[in-house]
């Protein structure tokens, strides 16, 4: 009977689960602040090499319940990110210092990838110029989302390019403005230190 029940309770769970994401939320909507799975291309704490197997995820601050698409169009989940401080790089592929700081966030967004990801969040321009922005400063490796009709950009109230929006472990906004790639490799190695 117990057996019975577990398989019952089980199916109606799948069923209300697979009824509730068919619908997704409308176009421009914020997704609700619930932990979402990890798509391919951001790997969850837990699943990360090394890394705890069985920690509970950890709760999505409204900071990082949103989704988009990155420049390649893979989907993106920001809740994947929640546990970790981030930064979140707005940029725009026409403007000089933006290309004066991929240089550095080339440099240390590798090496801190697991501990503080950097997400850069391109808008202001074509989708084409952005492609060729990431590859003339090899930001192939780092996450891109691609916010040309400026969604997370209003999100966030930014409004000039380059901004770095730095979260701590809970969410929280603890810088929003510029950092030089002093400031910057700073904020990041202080964030990774925790």
């Amino acid at each position: 009977m117990r057996t019975a029940v577990r398989v019952t309770a089980a199916v109606v769970l799948a069923a209300t689960l697979a009824t509730g994401c068919a619908a997704g939320p409308e176009a421009g909507a914020v997704a609700p602040a619930a932990p979402a799975a990890a798509p391919p291309d951001v790997a969850s704490p837990a699943a990360t090499p090394g890394g705890p197997t069985s920690a509970p995820p950890a709760a999505v601050p409204a900071t990082l319940s949103f989704t988009g698409r990155t420049l390649d169009g893979t989907a993106f989940s920001a809740a994947a990110l929640a546990g970790r401080p981030v930064l979140l790089w707005f940029w725009a592929p026409w403007c000089a210092t933006c290309a004066s700081q991929a240089w550095t966030v080339a440099e240390i967004a590798p090496a801190y990838r697991d501990t503080v990801p950097i997400v850069g969040v391109a808008g202001l321009g074509e989708q084409k110029a952005m492609k060729d922005f990431v590859t003339e400063f090899d930001l192939g490796g780092t996450t891109q989302i691609d916010d040309r009709n400026g969604a997370l950009w209003r999100r966030f109230k930014v409004t000039e390019q380059s901004t770095f929006v730095v979260l701590d472990r809970t969410g929280r906004v603890v810088h929003q403005g510029f950092l030089d790639g002093e400031a910057l490799t700073r904020q990041v190695e202080t964030l990774a230190r925790g």
